[in-house]
């Protein structure tokens, strides 16, 4: 019986297409440089939809080993000038992406509306590009992250960016206008960081960077992130 229960189990990994272990050159960044926080999003409810998203069985970053390095080369940089790194979202299993895109047909959802989308339809999230149907996460060199201040007496503190993550909105492009000024600038000193890091920065979400010289450009992986 224990045999077949673990055979009907492989079948049905097989069927899904999820792969549960760490392919070669995929590593945890904690391994890499365990001082970059980790605030995983997408394994809460603080996120878009309101809920943990499929994929995502613990709250840890996944990335390409040269991705994970590159952050960390960046961290040690940035703390010299009192800096951190804190990251919301890193490897993406394409399982995930399926569920936002299951997520945005389902009209009547909308109760994270205020919070992340106030004056978007959630039906146009991919057509405006919110959201990707493949998603560059899912290649494991593309990171959504911000900036925050280190203080030795207390927690680490973000650094306003005038938006928070995954905000749905015009104000979180890099450049806008509708921020503070002091927000225009964290976010630019952000993207020089980033850029000088060796990332290429997507202007519609000052929080997205993917590695330049990524090593999986047209590899999508769904291995589950655990």
């Amino acid at each position: 019986m224990k045999f077949l229960f673990m055979l009907f189990f492989l079948v049905m990994l097989i069927s899904e297409n999820i792969v549960y272990a760490l392919p070669a050159h995929f590593v945890y960044l904690n391994d890499v440089d365990p001082t970059i926080i980790q605030e995983m999003k997408y394994s809460s409810s603080d996120n878009f939809v309101g809920r943990k998203i499929k994929g995502y069985a613990a709250p840890v970053c996944i990335l390409t080993d040269k991705t994970a390095y590159a952050l960390a080369k960046l961290q040690s940089e940035l703390r010299k000038k009192g800096l951190g790194i804190k990251v919301y979202d890193c490897y993406r299993p394409t399982v995930a992406v399926q569920d936002f895109i299951n997520w945005s047909h389902a009209m009547h959802d909308q109760q994270q509306k205020l919070a992340f989308y106030p004056l978007v339809n959630k039906a146009d999230f991919f057509k405006l590009g919110y959201v990707a149907e493949k998603s560059g996460h899912s290649r494991g060199s593309t990171v959504d992250l911000t900036l925050v201040r280190l203080n030795k007496n207390a927690r680490p503190m973000e650094i306003n960016m005038g938006t928070h993550f995954d905000f749905m909105d015009k104000r979180s492009h890099t450049r806008s206008l509708q921020v503070s000024n002091q927000s225009q600038r964290n976010r630019l000193f952000l993207q020089e960081q980033m850029i000088h890091a060796g990332f290429k920065p997507l202007e519609n979400e000052w929080w997205h960077f993917t590695l330049a010289n990524e090593p999986f450009p047209q590899t999508y992986f769904n291995f589950i992130v655990s």
